[in-house]
């Protein structure tokens, strides 16, 4: 019985002493996109320099490939404590940080480069700030580039007249449906695991995404094999730590964290750049045609969304568009 108590006691006091204070800490980060994914690659050398630089106490286990569940469910895990890091979306952020809804808004960045000037720069940081302060019980740590969204159909776009008739699949969002139903399209909410069977069969035309996406989803050995190059969505990814494991990190250890992160950041897009050209040219040996058009009619034909879902946000997009 003693030696059960003593036991006992040991599980409570390391529970109880912060994070660096303790042999080692494991930091079980998960990734809904597969092993070699540009943010799982550069969250797993976060975690090699970051056991590196506490010689050992602290590295991260990562868990690609939704094995620890869908996000809805992660991130409820990360909340707890559970699961201690996420690479997540922006839709499950919204709801208690309205202002990263900004991101979500069809042309809001001009390109990929004005993207990461923003993220990079006093909003991208304003707005870790505004998640870690949030009730979300979420600490911000950096984000992430989830590249350029474009269209993808059984018949060639190069204006919003062509879209006339086409079901196109979107996020789960009103947001995004608008947007496609303001392009000329009729936007379909569709879970993502279903559009694959929905091209095949003609439940749908189309959908939207980035090359490495619509290649690893296997959407491009469907009948949508024209990639139009709208580039109407550029949303960044976050990622995200624990409060309940960020608040065991000692003051030196939060920070060495923040910095690790931020050079993920940077990692990161040189990953995806590359993966984005290789997939492309996978697209193109595989027969699917990529369409450079006039990106200024779908821009202007979404206006009227940008008004309607944008309000709220005027003064955070007047700073955004005036990054260079």
């Amino acid at each position: 019985m003693k030696l059960q108590r003593r036991f006992l006691t040991s599980l409570v006091l390391a529970a109880l002493l912060p994070l660096g204070a303790q042999a080692q800490t494991v930091l079980k980060s998960h990734d809904t996109h597969p092993a070699g994914y540009p943010t799982v690659v550069a969250v797993e050398n976060m975690g090699k320099k970051l056991e590196a630089a506490t010689q050992g106490r602290i590295k991260v286990q990562m868990f690609p490939g939704a094995v620890l569940g869908q996000e809805k469910e992660a991130v409820e895990q990360v909340q707890l404590g559970a699961i201690q890091m996420a690479r997540i979306s922006l839709g499950v952020i919204g709801p208690v940080v309205p202002e990263v809804d900004v991101f979500n808004m069809p042309f809001v960045f001009r390109d990929i480069k004005h993207m990461r000037a923003v993220i990079d720069g006093p909003v991208g940081d304003e707005l870790l700030a505004k998640v870690t302060a949030s009730p979300a019980r979420l600490v911000g740590l950096g984000w992430m580039d989830g590249g350029a969204r474009s269209l993808y159909t059984k018949k060639p776009v190069r204006k919003p007249e062509d879209l006339k008739g086409q079901k196109v699949r979107m996020m789960g969002n009103p947001l995004f449906v608008d947007t496609m139903n303001a392009m000329g399209g009729n936007g379909i909410a569709m879970a993502y695991g279903e559009v694959f069977t929905s091209l095949q069969t003609g439940v749908i035309d189309g959908a939207e995404n980035n090359p490495p996406s619509y290649f690893t989803a296997n959407h491009y050995n469907t009948p949508a094999k024209y990639y139009s190059q709208t580039n109407h969505l550029i949303i960044p990814e976050i990622l995200v730590m624990s409060k309940v494991a960020w608040d065991k990190l000692s003051p030196a250890d939060q920070a060495l964290v923040k910095k690790l992160a931020r050079e993920a950041q940077l990692e990161q897009r040189q990953l995806w750049d590359k993966s984005v050209e290789e997939y492309t040219a996978k697209l193109k040996a595989a027969g699917v045609e990529f369409i450079n058009i006039d990106n200024k009619p779908f821009y202007d034909a979404t206006e009227p969304v940008r008004q309607k879902y944008g309000a709220k946000h005027a003064e955070l997009m007047k700073r955004i568009s005036a990054v260079n």
